[in-house]
């Protein structure tokens, strides 16, 4: 049985390395090679972000140096026109920016939600809010304006929750001439930002374990300030008017180390020049 001939714009030969012609992939294969290549560059380099991210928050038990790495290290993965890391306060009532890609010295700033709806609808829902086009979102009209002024293309407001509360939220912005937000970008963003919940949480047991240590500190400084007080006083005490120690009871002052011994006698000096004067 003879079979026609396949037309020359589907394949063409070329040489393998023995020497041998092979033909070459239909172009619908080609495209789809390509696009499997694509996503596995782009899963490397989401996983190289997610180790230079671990490696330099797992460096650092101070919440505010882990914010700022999470926001320069997703800005610059991404080339992004705005990278913030919001922080609700109690109740969810406000947020504090916290950190910013953009201007990196905005720490700790009362934000308004109300200018900020998908921010707001991310921390009170928990869950990822995405606006593919910000100019035609109704819900951003208020600020269109400064958007478009800034070729803003997408949002991304993306939760940070601990065990089922969200205590915060990383909002994106991309360019509009910037390459557009995947599902796999928006998955890593989420994996970023569950890394970011448990520094957060271990940089909180680390700064309430160091207020509990200072406090225990404090108080151990204050008792062997009454001791030493209490010491002083009965070494001066004991010298008015002085009397002989008996048997069954030695001299307080016997027990006092030898500069309480030394203040009470200054002290003493003093209450006898301040008798003397008047």
């Amino acid at each position: 049985m003879a079979f026609a001939a396949a037309p020359e714009s589907y394949y063409e030969l070329f040489p393998n390395p023995d020497g041998t012609m092979s033909a070459a992939p239909a172009p619908d294969e080609l495209e789809r090679l390509q696009a499997r290549l694509n996503a596995l560059e782009q899963e490397r380099k989401h996983l190289l972000a997610v180790i230079e991210i671990l490696q330099e928050i797992s460096g650092s038990l101070h919440f505010a140096d882990i914010v700022q790495s999470v926001a320069l290290r997703l800005g610059e993965t991404f080339g992004l026109d705005r990278c913030s890391i919001f922080l609700a306060e109690r109740g969810g009532r406000r947020v504090r920016l916290v950190a910013s890609y953009e201007d990196p010295g905005i720490r700790n700033y009362v934000v308004d939600l109300a200018r900020y709806p998908e921010l707001r609808r991310a921390i009170q829902t928990g869950e990822t809010v995405f606006i593919a086009d910000a100019s035609s979102d109704p819900s951003l009209s208020p600020a269109r304006g400064a958007l478009t002024a800034r070729r803003v293309k997408s949002i991304t407001a993306i939760p940070i929750s601990w065990r089922g509360t969200t205590i915060g939220a990383i909002l994106l912005r991309t360019f509009r001439d910037g390459p557009a937000f995947s599902t796999a970008d928006l998955q890593f963003c989420q994996v970023v930002a569950n890394l970011t919940a448990k520094a957060l949480r271990n940089a909180h047991r680390f700064e309430k374990l160091r207020q509990q240590r200072g406090e225990n500190t404090a108080l151990h400084r204050r008792e062997r300030e009454q001791a030493a007080l209490i010491g002083f006083l009965r070494n001066l005490l004991s010298s008015y008017p002085p009397r002989a120690a008996s048997d069954d009871e030695p001299g307080l002052a016997s027990e006092m180390s030898p500069e309480i011994g030394r203040l009470s006698g200054v002290a003493q000096a003093v209450l006898s020049q301040e008798a003397a004067s008047r």
